[in-house]
C-alpha cells in the first residue's frame, strides 16, 4: 500500500516546493529586478504615485487652502474629505449601509474606498456634486467634469492635462508663476497612452506637484 502513496506524497511535495516556493521568489527576483519601483509601492519622499493623496489641506498663505497645488480627483475633497469628529475616514463616498434597532438611532458603517454607489437620480450626489462646483468656483477654476465626479477606486492618483489646465489659473494666483510657465510644466509632467495605444494621455499629481515645488 505505501508504494501507492509514494507517488502522490512525491508529487505533492514537488507541487508544493515549486509553487509554494521556486515560483513565488521567482515571481519576486522578476518583479524587484525589473519593476522594483513599482514593486515598492512607488514611493518617494511624498507618498506613493500610485495613490491620490488629499492636497486640499495644503497651506498656501494669503489663499485658500490647496490653491498653491494642484489637485487631483475629488476622492478626499469637499463633501468627500475626512471628518474625525463625525468618525468619516474620508476618501470616496462608498455606499453607507444603516441597521435599525427599535428605540435607538440607526448605526451606520461605510468603506474605506470604492465608488459612491449613487445613481444619477440622487439628491445627495447632486448636491455633493454642486458642493464641488461651488469649491472650485471660489478659487477661479472653471471644473471639468473629473474634477467634479470621483473616480471608481476612491483612490485615482492621475488626472487628464485638461484636468490641470482648468486648474492653472488658481494655482498661477496662489504662487505667482506665470500661466504659461505652468502650462510648459503640465506639458512636460504628462504621460502618453500606455504602451502607445492603451487608455489616454494622463498626469500623476504627486508628481506634477513635486515637479510645481522645484518650479517655485
Amino acid at each position: 500500500m505505501l508504494s501507492n502513496f509514494r507517488p502522490a506524497i512525491v508529487m505533492a511535495a514537488i507541487a508544493m516546493a515549486f509553487f509554494g516556493f521556486v515560483y513565488a521568489f521567482a515571481g519576486t527576483g522578476v518583479a524587484q529586478l525589473v519593476f522594483s519601483h513599482q514593486a515598492n509601492g512607488s514611493i518617494t519622499a511624498n507618498g506613493s504615485t500610485l495613490i491620490g493623496q488629499n492636497w486640499s489641506d495644503t497651506v498656501c498663505p494669503g489663499h485658500p487652502l490647496g490653491s498653491c497645488v494642484f489637485q487631483g480627483r475629488p476622492d478626499d475633497l469637499g463633501p468627500y474629505a475626512a471628518n474625525p469628529k463625525q468618525g468619516v475616514a474620508g476618501g470616496d463616498n462608498p455606499l453607507i449601509a444603516c441597521q435599525s434597532f427599535p428605540g435607538k438611532k440607526p448605526v451606520c458603517t461605510n468603506g474605506e474606498s470604492a465608488a459612491t454607489n449613487l445613481g444619477p437620480r440622487s439628491k445627495v450626489l447632486l448636491e455633493n456634486t454642486r458642493a464641488l462646483i461651488r469649491y472650485w468656483h471660489a478659487r477661479g477654476v472653471n471644473p471639468t467634469t473629473d474634477l467634479v465626479t470621483t473616480s471608481g477606486s476612491g483612490y485615482d492618483p492621475d488626472i487628464t492635462p485638461a484636468d490641470a489646465i482648468a486648474e492653472i489659473p488658481m494655482v498661477s494666483k496662489a504662487t505667482g508663476i506665470s500661466p504659461a510657465r505652468l502650462r510648459s510644466l503640465i506639458a512636460k509632467e504628462t504621460h502618453g497612452p500606455e504602451l502607445g495605444f492603451l487608455g489616454s494621455r494622463y498626469i500623476d499629481v504627486l508628481q506634477l506637484n513635486e515637479a510645481l515645488a522645484k518650479l517655485r
